[in-house]
């Protein structure tokens, strides 16, 4: 069985999420290679949810990408791409994985999100022939796996590893929605991911959902 618990936050020292901060701590208990993991698209209103789960050797942790790398929210669109292939070339190991909208609908949101988080560690590791010490979550769960994992509040803030997932979740969530702007372009995917704006909401209601709605959600199901 998995190690599932929750990281205390005192273990830092109790201040305010530093960047970085996860793998110093790592390194102090002579861990090497960890995984870290997030998602994008709990909240929207149609569309994936999508997991990536990177995996670092902490014996180089003064590679240059990985002192620029940061929380994907704290980074423009530009930026973002960047590390989103500097990731993809560097990183020791990543995987991404999704769960559609019909899966979201049938198991719901959390076990959905779940899913695509387990999905993306196991592409992580697919080919990794060394033993991983810990995965770490962003957030206050873990997930099915048989590996030691902990779960980390705002992980996104205080982990590189996980700050890289966030980019890849992100990024490739992100190209998703453009596309599918370009099949349904009523909706306007292209502009706020399918998250519910005032303007995805007024045209859910106007037009109905399309057929990547979520139609669980409350602000779609009340226009099937």
């Amino acid at each position: 069985m998995s190690q599932q618990m929750l990281f205390d936050i005192a273990e830092f020292g109790g201040g305010p999420p530093a960047i970085g901060e996860l793998e110093r701590w790592c390194v102090g208990r002579g861990h090497r290679y960890i995984i870290g993991v997030d998602e994008a698209g709990r909240g929207p209103l149609a569309g994936p949810v999508v997991a990536a789960a990177v995996v670092l050797d902490l014996a180089a942790l003064d590679a240059a990408w990985l002192a620029q790398l940061d929380d994907s929210k704290k980074l423009n669109d530009e930026l973002r791409d960047q590390a989103f292939g500097e990731i993809q070339r560097l990183a020791m190991g990543f995987g991404i994985a999704q769960s559609d909208h019909e899966l979201i609908d049938e198991i719901n949101i959390l076990q959905a999100t779940f899913r695509a988080m387990e999905g993306a560690v196991h592409a992580a590791v697919r080919a990794m022939d060394v033993p991983i010490d810990c995965v770490f979550i962003d957030g206050n769960k873990t997930v099915n796996l048989q590996l030691p994992q902990r779960a980390v509040v705002k992980g996104d803030a205080r982990s590189r590893a996980i700050a890289a997932a966030s980019i890849l979740a992100k990024v490739s969530r992100d190209r998703m929605m453009r596309a599918y702007h370009e099949k349904w372009p009523l909706y306007g995917f292209a502009s706020h991911k399918g998250y519910p704006t005032r303007a995805h909401r007024d045209a859910v209601a106007e037009f109905g959902p399309c057929p990547i709605h979520r139609r669980t959600f409350r602000g779609v199901r009340e226009f099937l």
